[in-house]
C-alpha cells in the first residue's frame, strides 16, 4: 500500500512539473507585435473605457507632482489601454537604447500575458504598451500656482484693457483676480454668457498653459499665458503689440470659450440632453476643455461625424456604466489616431483637472492657516 501511495505521489509530481514546464514554455512563445498602435486601440471594446479616467489622471498626477514612481526623473511609466499602471524601466544612457529597453519590456509583458497585444515604438511612432517619460522638464506645478496666486512676483501685475482695470502699482492683481474681474465685467456687459462654473477650467487652463509665464511661446508660435495664437489673438482684437498683455490675453481666451460654447452646447445637449445634470455638466466641462486645446470643430466632429461618433452614441446609450471622466476620455480614446486627435488631448485635460485639484489643496490650506492665525490673535 506504501509503495503504491508512493508511486502515485511521483506520478502527480512529474504530471505537475510537467504542466509547469509546459506553462513555462507557453509564457516563453514569441508573441507577434500589431503593426500600429492604433490597431491595438481599434481592438478596444467601449465597455473596457471603466476606469479610464482615474487611471490616466494616477499616471499624470505622478509626472506633474514628481511622485510614486516618478520620483526618479529619468524613468518611463508604462500602462495599458485602460490606463492601468504596469511598470516603470529606468531610462537607458540615450534615447535609442531606451526605446530598445521598452519594447523588450512590451514584449515581455505580451509573453507573460500581461496585455493582449504588444506594438513597438520608435522615436516616430506610438508603442504598446503605452509608455511616457516621468521627466518633463518645462513643468514646475507648484511653482505655476504659486503664480497664479500671486504668491510669487512673477504672477503680480496691474493695468488696463479694453475698459478693464486691475491692480494698482502699489497694490498688484494676481491672476485669479484678473481672471474673476474680467469674468464678472464681460458678463455685466453680456458679452459672454458661460456659466461661473466654468471659470476653474480657466484657472487651470493658466497654470498649465504656461506656468503662469507673460514671455511664454511654443514651437507652433502660441505665446503668453495662454498660449494663444496669432490669428487667435487678431480674432478676438487684440493688437500685435498687445498679445503678450495678461488682462487681454484672459479676456480673449473667455471669448474664445464663448465662442466654443456657444458651438458645442446645443450638438451636445442632442446628445447627452438625457443625462443626469451634475454629470452632463461635468462631461460638458471636460469637452469644452477638449475644444479649447483641439479646436471646438474637432470636439464637434466626436458628436456629429458618422464615422467618429460611434462611441458618444454607445456612452449616451449606456452611461449609467461610466463616469463622466470615462465618457469624456472614451469618445477621444476610441479616436485616437484619427482627426489629428493624440495623447496630448487626454494628457491635456488630465493635467488641468489636476492643476485645479492643487489649487483647491493650496486654497484650503491657506484659508485653514488665515483662519488658525485669526484664532490666536483673538485669544
Amino acid at each position: 500500500m506504501d509503495v503504491l501511495t508512493s508511486t502515485k505521489r511521483c506520478l502527480l509530481l512529474l504530471a505537475g512539473m510537467t504542466l509547469l514546464s509546459s506553462q513555462n514554455a507557453q509564457a516563453q512563445v514569441p508573441v507577434a507585435p500589431y503593426q500600429t498602435w492604433t490597431d491595438v486601440v481599434r481592438t478596444k471594446p467601449y465597455a473596457e473605457s471603466q476606469g479610464v479616467y482615474d487611471n490616466v489622471m494616477t499616471v499624470r498626477r505622478w509626472i506633474l507632482t514628481r511622485s510614486e514612481h516618478c520620483t526618479e526623473r529619468n524613468r518611463h511609466v508604462l500602462f495599458d489601454m485602460r490606463g492601468n499602471f504596469l511598470d516603470f524601466i529606468e531610462d537607458a544612457s540615450d534615447s535609442s537604447q531606451t526605446q530598445l529597453k521598452l519594447n523588450q519590456t512590451r514584449q515581455g509583458m505580451a509573453q507573460q500575458g500581461r496585455v493582449h497585444a504588444w506594438v513597438e515604438g520608435n522615436a516616430n511612432t506610438v508603442g504598446y504598451p503605452f509608455a511616457i517619460r516621468c521627466h518633463q522638464p518645462y513643468v514646475d506645478l507648484s511653482l505655476a500656482v504659486s503664480r497664479y496666486l500671486g504668491e510669487h512676483p512673477d504672477g503680480r501685475l496691474s493695468g488696463n484693457w479694453n475698459g478693464i482695470s486691475v491692480g494698482t502699482p502699489k497694490k498688484q492683481a494676481s491672476l485669479h483676480d484678473v481672471l474673476q474681474t474680467v469674468y464678472k465685467r464681460r458678463v455685466q456687459q453680456k458679452r459672454i454668457s458661460l456659466p461661473s462654473n466654468l471659470l476653474p477650467d480657466l484657472a487651470g487652463m493658466l497654470i498649465i498653459e504656461s506656468g503662469g509665464v507673460r514671455e511664454a511661446k511654443s514651437k507652433a508660435n502660441a505665446r503668453g499665458i495662454l498660449q494663444l495664437t496669432p490669428t487667435a489673438l487678431k480674432d478676438c482684437g487684440v493688437p500685435a503689440n498687445k498679445h503678450l498683455h495678461r488682462i487681454a490675453q484672459v479676456d480673449c481666451a473667455l471669448w474664445l470659450f464663448e465662442r466654443n460654447h456657444r458651438m458645442l452646447q446645443p450638438v451636445f445637449l442632442a446628445r447627452f440632453g438625457h443625462l443626469p445634470e451634475e454629470k452632463r455638466d461635468q462631461v460638458y466641462r471636460l469637452l469644452l476643455i477638449q475644444a479649447y486645446h483641439g479646436g471646438p470643430g474637432r470636439v464637434r466632429s466626436l458628436m456629429v461625424d458618422e464615422e467618429l461618433n460611434k462611441p458618444a452614441v454607445y456612452f449616451a446609450d449606456n452611461h449609467e456604466k461610466f463616469s463622466a471622466g470615462d465618457i469624456a476620455f472614451g469618445m477621444v480614446f476610441h479616436n485616437l489616431g484619427r482627426n489629428r486627435l493624440g495623447f496630448a488631448s487626454l494628457y491635456y485635460t488630465a493635467d488641468i483637472r489636476i492643476a485645479q485639484q492643487l489649487l483647491a489643496q493650496r486654497k484650503t490650506a491657506y484659508q485653514t492657516a488665515t483662519a488658525d492665525t485669526y484664532s490666536l490673535n483673538s485669544l
